[in-house]
């Protein structure tokens, strides 16, 4: 299977100014996601789609190379993934690289370990659009999440709310933004994410899916590196 690595990182962060390149324990944030897809790909295969030359200068400083400039059009807070991710996927296409899959890899979760692709990998097959990594959610429409009625009054938000204890109700889960593995074909073919029907899930532990996206994230990751450098040490 040829698999394309996207690793979209715009220059306008607004929840963390620029925390693509900002140190995540003396290492610039974007760092961890391109070494993580190197262990995968040769950079012929990982595509960095940025419009920011800070963020390119940063991926130069361990010997990477943007195939492009992502166009600015791409690069707004309006703009989601799925055309990122598209409009990478047909770069390469235009220059003959023809790719089965394609690993989206989001610099925002810095700890994600080997394993966890590979066995994301491993449940990847083509009558699947996608392969998503997700967190079980503590918040569970059928015991503690709630929608408000038209008299104003809350009701649980699916099933009937017989539910006593929060071990008895079924599972729900929350994409955590770490890996996601799609299929090239449901790319090309679909006009978002959200159209795909064939999506398995590839459960992860909390503690390796911390996703930045607000500065307590990042103090938080901050703790984390440090207490896993000390661990180590």
């Amino acid at each position: 299977m040829k698999i394309l690595f996207i690793i979209p990182a715009r220059g306008g962060s607004k929840g963390i100014p620029g925390k693509n390149i900002k140190p995540l324990n003396g290492k610039p944030l974007l760092h961890y996601s391109l070494q993580y897809a190197r262990q995968f790909a040769g950079d012929e295969d990982i595509c960095l789609s940025t419009d920011d030359k800070n963020i390119a200068e940063c991926a130069g400083l361990i010997g990477y190379e943007i195939p492009f400039m992502r166009p600015k059009e791409l690069a707004t807070d309006t703009v989601g993934s799925y055309g990122v991710l598209q409009h990478a996927l047909g770069f390469y296409q235009d220059r003959g690289n023809n790719y089965d899959a394609v690993v989206l890899l989001q610099p925002t979760s810095p700890f994600r370990e080997r394993r966890h692709l590979e066995e994301a990998l491993g449940l990847f097959h083509y009558e699947l659009d996608m392969v998503v990594s997700v967190t079980e959610s503590a918040l569970n429409p059928y015991y503690n999440l709630f929608e408000e009625q038209e008299n104003g009054l809350l009701r649980i938000a699916k099933g009937t709310g017989d539910y006593v204890r929060r071990q008895d109700v079924p599972a729900v889960y929350a994409y955590n933004g770490a890996i996601y593995v799609i299929n090239a074909d449901s790319l090309r073919a679909k006009a978002s994410l959200s159209a795909f029907s064939a999506i398995r899930k590839y459960v992860m532990d909390q503690r390796y899916a911390v996703d930045l996206d607000v500065p307590a994230d990042w103090a938080y990751a901050e703790f984390l590196s440090k207490s896993n450098h000390n661990e180590n040490s």
